[in-house]
C-alpha cells in the first residue's frame, strides 16, 4: 500500500527529485525526537515505543541508517513511515507535513494540481480574527479589563471570532476551501453534515508550533458560554499534547536564560511576557505529558511549573513533578495562593513577588514527597505506612543518585527511621528481539547483503538457501528482492556486524563447514547401499577437509 501511494503521488503530484531531496535533508533523529524523547545508546538512540505499551525501551533509532525499529512490536521504517504511523497520515500527507515542518520546498509535476498549503486557511482566518478585534467594542473592553497592553495584543496576534455565519462567509468570499477549513479545525461538521465555525464570540489566540508555523487556535468566551476556553480539535497539524502556547515567542529567551516557566493558561503567558518573563509558555488545557519532553529538553533549561493553588492545579503539578523528576529534569514547582494567578499579580504590579517565587521554586522531588505526605493522616500508623509505600514507589522512579539524595527527606517528612526505607534500583529487562533463536553469523551475512548488494554473486555462487539453518526465511525473502520491509531491526543492531569481502568469505566458509558436518552425520545414519553411502561420505569429507584448509568450496546439494 505504501509503495502504491508513492507511485501515484509521484506521478500526479510531487516530482521524484523533490521527494528525494526531502529524504536526503531529513534527519530521522530530529524528526522522531520532535515526537518522543530519545536517549543516546551507543551509536543509536533508544526510547519507549510509541506504538505499544512497554516498560523497558526497545525502540531503536539509527542515525547512520536513517531508520527506526522496535524490537518489541516490530514497527520500523524511515522518517516518513514514522510520521505516517504516528499521525495516522497517508504517504502524501506525511510528505507534505514533513516538508512544511522542516521548511523543505517541494516541486510539483507540470500540469498537476499543486497542493495548497492547509496553513493558508489558518493564516487567512487569523488575519480575519485580528481585524474583528479592532471592530468589536466588547472584545476590546475585555482585553483592556484584563490589563493587556496593545503591544501584547500585537505580539500574540490576539483576535476575535464573531459569529459562525461571519466566519463561513469570510471563507467563501475569499475562495478559501471549506474542506481545508474542516481539515485544519477552523470549521466542524454536525451530525447532518452541516458546517459550523468552532470558535464564535471568543477572543482568539493563534497557536504556533515550535517551527513558527500556525497550527490552530484557542478561544476564550466573552458571552458566558459554559466552556470558558476551547482549543482547536486534534488534526494532523494540531496535537495539544505536544504543543506549548507561546513557545515560538519564548524560545530565544528560554535558551538565553536557561529557564522555562510553564503556566496553565494563555493570559498567564501574555501577562508574564508583558512583565518581562518572556521565557513563559503554557500547556493547552491539558496536563504536561511525556510528549512535551523533547521540546522541554531543547537547550536543557531549568523547568518551573507555575500552577494555581486549587485542587486541580496542585494535582496537575504533582503528576507533572513526578514525570519531570523521574526524567532527571532540573527545576521545581511554584504554587500560587488559591484565587490568584500570575496574570492577576502582573496586573496588580506585584512583579517583585513573582520574581522571588520563580527564583526559588520547590524542587520536584520535595514537592512530590510533601504532597504524598499531605494525602495521609500520619498520626495513624496504617496511613503512615501507605504514605511510606507511595513515597518509596516514587523514589524508585528516580536514578540511584537521586534516590539516595531524597531518601533522607522522605524519612524526615514522614518522621520514620531512614533505615526502614529500602530502595531497589529499577531492574533492566532482558533485551527482547523478534528472534527466539539466533545465528549471528547468518544474520551478519544477510545484513551485509542488505548494505552491499554487490556481494550477492559472491554469496549465491557459493551457497544455497538450505545452508541457512536458522534464518532461511529471511535469506529467501532477501534473495527474492524484498529488501525493504522487515529488515529494520537487523540494520539497527550494533551486535551484528557488517562484513568486508574477506570477512564475508570467512563466514561463508564457516557456514558451509557447519552445514556439511551435519550433512555427514545425516548420511551416516541413512539406510543406503554400502557403495553409495561410502561415495557420499567421501565426497562430504573432502569438502570438509578443503573448508578446514581455508578454501571456499562450491555448494552442492547432496
Amino acid at each position: 500500500m505504501l509503495l502504491l501511494y508513492q507511485i501515484l503521488y509521484n506521478i500526479f503530484m510531487i516530482e521524484q527529485n523533490s521527494i528525494e531531496n526531502l529524504k536526503n535533508r531529513l534527519d530521522i533523529v530530529e524528526v522522531i525526537g520532535s515526537y518522543i524523547e530519545l536517549k543516546k545508546s551507543g551509536a543509536n538512540f533508544k526510547a519507549k515505543c510509541p506504538f505499544h505499551s512497554e516498560d523497558t525501551p526497545s525502540f531503536v533509532v539509527s542515525p547512520s541508517k536513517q531508520i527506526y525499529h522496535c524490537f518489541g512490536c516490530g514497527a520500523g521504517g524511515d522518517a516518513i513511515s514514522f510520521v505516517m504511523n504516528y499521525d495516522k497520515l497517508n504517504y502524501p500527507e506525511a510528505i507534505e507535513k514533513l516538508a512544511s515542518d522542516f521548511n523543505i520546498p517541494l516541486s510539483y509535476t507540470k500540469g498537476s494540481f499543486e497542493k495548497k498549503d492547509d496553513r493558508r486557511v489558518l493564516e487567512q482566518i487569523n488575519q480575519f480574527y485580528k481585524r474583528n478585534l479592532l471592530a468589536n467594542k466588547k472584545a476590546q473592553e475585555y482585553i483592556q479589563n484584563r490589563g493587556i497592553y496593545a503591544s501584547s495584543v500585537e505580539k500574540f496576534e490576539l483576535g476575535y471570532a464573531s459569529s459562525s455565519f461571519d466566519t463561513i462567509k469570510f471563507l467563501k468570499d475569499n475562495f478559501l476551501s471549506v474542506d481545508d477549513a474542516v481539515k485544519t479545525g477552523v470549521l466542524g461538521k454536525d451530525e447532518r453534515g452541516k458546517v459550523y465555525a468552532r470558535l464564535s464570540e471568543r477572543i482568539t489566540f493563534p497557536i504556533y508550533a515550535s517551527n513558527g508555523k500556525i497550527v490552530g487556535f484557542g478561544g476564550r468566551t466573552i458571552s458566558n458560554h459554559p466552556a470558558k476556553y476551547i482549543n482547536s480539535p486534534q488534526t494532523y497539524l494540531f496535537n495539544k499534547s505536544k504543543l506549548l502556547y507561546g513557545y515560538n515567542l519564548a524560545r530565544e529567551a528560554v535558551m538565553k536564560k536557561e529557564r522555562i516557566i510553564i503556566t496553565e493558561g494563555y493570559l498567564d503567558v501574555i501577562m508574564l511576557h508583558q512583565a518581562g518573563f518572556n521565557e513563559c509558555v503554557a500547556t493547552l488545557g491539558t496536563a504536561l505529558t511525556s510528549e512535551h519532553l523533547p521540546l522541554l529538553r531543547r537547550g536543557e533549561p531549568k523547568v518551573i511549573l507555575s500552577y494555581d493553588g486549587d485542587k486541580a492545579g496542585i494535582e496537575a503539578a504533582f503528576k507533572a513533578g513526578k514525570m519531570l523528576a523521574s526524567s532527571s529534569i532540573d527545576g521545581g514547582v511554584v504554587i500560587f495562593d488559591e484565587g490568584k494567578d500570575p496574570a492577576d499579580m502582573v496586573k496588580e504590579g506585584d512583579i517583585g513577588t513573582l520574581k522571588a517565587l520563580f527564583n526559588e521554586p520547590k524542587s520536584f522531588a520535595h514537592f512530590v514527597i510533601e504532597h504524598i505526605a499531605s494525602k495521609y493522616n500520619l498520626h495513624n500508623p496504617l496511613e503512615k505506612e501507605k504514605a511510606l509505600n507511595e513515597g518509596v514507589d516514587f523514589l524508585k522512579m528516580l536514578s540511584p543518585v537521586l534516590q539516595e539524595s531524597y531518601k533522607n527527606y522522605l524519612s524526615t517528612v514522614l518522621n520514620v527511621d531512614k533505615r526502614i526505607i529500602r530502595l531497589q534500583n529499577r531492574k533492566k529487562q532482558p533485551h527482547h528481539t523478534n528472534y527466539q533463536k539466533e545465528d549471528l553469523a547468518e544474520l551478519s551475512i544477510i545484513k551485509t547483503l542488505l548494505l552491499k548488494p554487490e556481494f550477492f554473486n559472491t554469496v549465491l555462487d557459493n551457497i544455497g538457501e538450505e545452508v541457512f539453518r536458522t534464518h532461511k526465511d529471511l535469506f529467501v525473502k532477501l534473495v527474492g528482492g524484498d529488501n525493504k520491509n522487515g529488515f529494520e531491526g537487523l540494520l539497527v543492531r550494533d551486535d551484528i556486524n557488517e562484513l568486508n569481502e574477506e570477512e564475508l568469505k570467512q563466514q561463508l566458509r564457516l557456514l558451509l563447514l557447519g552445514f556439511y558436518k551435519i550433512k555427514l552425520d545425516n548420511v551416516k545414519s541413512l539406510n543406503l547401499p554400502f557403495e553409495k553411502k561410502s561415495f557420499f561420505i567421501r565426497k562430504i569429507q573432502d569438502k570438509i577437509y578443503r573448508l578446514k584448509r581455508g578454501e571456499i568450496v562450491e555448494y552442492e546439494q547432496i
